[in-house]
């Protein structure tokens, strides 16, 4: 694991700002702090912070430098299939043990193509400087982050968004298509972020960038998955044992390996996996707790621990704790992520740093094997719009008289939430339960929620197809290519990364995921009961109260703090003046949302949170 970053002239001058590369290095020092390494030439500069995860010897350091074709690798992640590469070409000259260092004659013999045989987390860059080009790859569910900028003749790429601000000419001015995104979503879909002149190299390709142009190769295109008919007891059997190879795989590391868990069955069955495999003698697993009994999850956490027989650490998160890590995430982290439960994961990752250098997480199941209620929800939603009117306006108006409540999850906001979104079309309802629930509006919008998505993006899902299976399919497509990717992998990558920690999901495995992909929808949510294969196999492993607990997911109790101790500044950041003085946002709305929060009636903690992220944020990287 490695923060990366360089700079290259694409037009043949000399680059423009070389002792550059030293800040971005300086800004990037949390992702490794380990090592630094270099190579530079009048043209080119690549720059690692290294983490030391697997081979932490001194050979093992970044760039990696062929002698013979002069070409250059820094690479960011875990390649998982480096020593089967590492036997096809055992002829190479390697230097060391690293799992990425056999990238380099992969590249040699297949060239920027041969990327898409990697199987891992990664953002890879090379530079070609006898082609003059730069290389720059990502995995396929876009675990490891990579943004670059051009501007002139110059390319700049970099592991994070603020090792790019310090480019001379860069201007910090806002990209408006991506503020409506996250202000509908959370979150920016990629390749934008929210500056104009910063992009992404999305997930799943490999772009070749020189002088002439840039050349993007999607390799990776999950909607190409077909769907492979299964016996059910054949179907079990299969995934049994890819769940059992990927976790074995990503269990390689030199140094102590650990398990985030929340005593739910994804987490559960990663541990059992993890113990099981035996490859990993001591697991340790990890926890947050709350104050408030609906969000604290230590007491079933510290049943699965047990049962297994793990080192267990369990972390509070008070107040004051998510106060802290609010202000190290704004201030550290140069992109707004409104998912409070970044700030947890930051609290847990800093107390698992003290015990390992790796963690396993459970992002990706709930996308490709159905754990969400709202995918129980479109199952439901045709059925309810068949009701006579009289039957759904009255479910409407007894939802409506149910007390507003503050807990986790609660009934009521479910309840409230299908019945708003119950009757429109497939991705228009998706986005009303699965987004910020803003009205457009607040940012002085009209028109659907959908319009905010770019063309193809919605995997098909804003179709008004009615057949509920397919439908099901296209928005589970459209989270792991969305609320996946863009938000929970952004989440989980920021967090570890701020204490130098490497998380890895072995969900997101690639025989895993072209696996799940390509299963029958009825094997994924059935009736109320969501992951169904996946507990199935689950239970052969695990308690069944385990297995059949009810999903909570990281939660924090943000309604509670927004009227409480977070009060003042969210006055603040969310002051009518200072709202009228940017001129974004509609304030006298967001005036009414907030009075309602604190007069308790509406909870509008999912609305405000964005917007108090954002305010956050355009004070700490735009100065205004």
């Amino acid at each position: 694991m490695c923060g990366i970053y360089g700079m290259v002239a694409l037009g043949g001058a000399p680059l423009g700002a070389p002792d550059a590369l030293g800040r971005m290095g300086r800004t990037l020092r949390h992702r490794g702090p380990d090592d630094r390494g270099a190579a530079a030439t009048d043209r080119a500069a690549f720059g690692v912070e290294r983490l030391r995860i697997t081979d932490p010897s001194a050979r093992a350091a970044q760039p990696f430098v062929d002698a013979g074709s002069g070409v250059w690798l820094a690479a960011n992640g875990a390649i998982y299939n480096g020593a089967v590469l590492r036997r096809r070409y055992r002829s190479y000259p390697y230097r060391s043990r690293s799992d990425t260092e056999p990238i380099l004659p992969l590249y040699l013999e297949r060239g920027a193509g041969g990327l898409a045989e990697l199987d891992g987390m990664f953002a890879v860059a090379i530079w070609d400087g006898h082609a003059g080009r730069l290389v720059l790859a990502r995995d396929r569910a876009g675990e490891k982050p990579l943004f670059y900028a051009r501007i002139d003749d110059e390319l700049w790429f970099a592991s994070e968004v603020q090792a790019l601000l310090g480019h001379p000419s860069l201007r910090r001015s806002i990209d408006a298509s991506a503020l409506r995104q996250y202000l509908t979503l959370g979150y920016v879909l990629e390749p934008r972020t929210p500056f104009a002149a910063i992009r992404r190299v999305e997930a799943g390709t490999v772009a070749v960038i020189s002088a002439d142009g840039t050349d993007v190769t999607r390799y990776w295109q999950p909607e190409s998955v077909g769907i492979e008919y299964r016996p059910l007891a054949e179907a079990e059997r299969a995934l049994d044992r890819v769940l059992e190879d990927a976790v074995a795989k990503q269990l390689q590391a030199d140094v102590p390996i650990g398990v985030f868990t929340s005593g739910g069955v994804d987490s559960a069955l990663l541990t059992a996996l993890a113990v099981r495999s035996g490859a990993a003698p001591d697991v340790h697993t990890f926890t947050v707790g709350f104050g408030e009994p609906s969000y604290d999850e230590r007491a079933p956490a510290a049943r699965v621990a047990g049962h297994f027989g793990t080192r267990h650490t369990a972390v509070t998160a008070d107040e004051a704790a998510l106060g802290e890590a609010f202000e190290t995430i704004t201030a550290r982290v140069a992109e707004p992520i409104s998912d409070p439960a970044v700030l947890p994961t930051y609290l847990l990752a800093r107390a698992a740093r003290q015990h390992v250098g790796v963690v396993l997480g459970g992002e990706g199941a709930d996308e490709l094997f159905g754990g969400y209620p709202t995918y129980v929800g479109h199952q439901l939603a045709p059925r309810f719009a068949a009701l006579p009117r009289a039957l759904r306006e009255a479910a409407a108006r007894l939802a409506a008289a149910l007390p507003t409540s503050h807990d986790k999850v609660p009934l009521e906001f479910l309840l409230k939430r299908f019945l708003a979104a119950a009757e429109l079309p497939v991705m228009e309802r998706h986005l009303k339960w699965f987004g910020t629930g803003l009205d457009p509006a607040v940012w002085g919008a009209e028109g659907p929620l959908a319009a905010v998505l770019p063309n193809g993006n919605d995997g098909g899902a804003s179709t008004t197809s009615t057949e509920t299976g397919d439908a099901l399919r296209r928005v589970m497509l459209f989270d792991y290519r969305s609320y996946l990717r863009d938000n929970l992998l952004v989440k989980i990558d920021r967090a570890t990364m701020l204490v130098s920690l490497e998380a890895r999901a072995p969900y997101l495995d690639r025989d895993v995921t072209r696996f799940a992909l390509g299963l029958e929808t009825r094997y994924k949510v059935r009736g109320l009961g969501t992951k169904w294969l996946f507990k199935r196999v689950a239970r052969r492993q695990l308690p069944a109260a385990i297995v059949h607990r009810r999903k909570r997911g990281l939660s924090v109790p943000v309604g509670h703090w927004i009227n409480g101790g977070l009060r003042g500044e969210v006055d603040r950041l969310l002051s009518q003046e200072r709202l009228r003085a940017e001129g974004l946002l509609q304030a006298e709305r967001v005036g009414q949302l907030l009075s309602e929060h604190r007069d308790g009636s509406a909870n509008h903690a999912r609305a405000l949170w964005p917007l108090i992220v954002w305010e956050a944020w355009r004070e700490r990287w735009l100065g205004d």
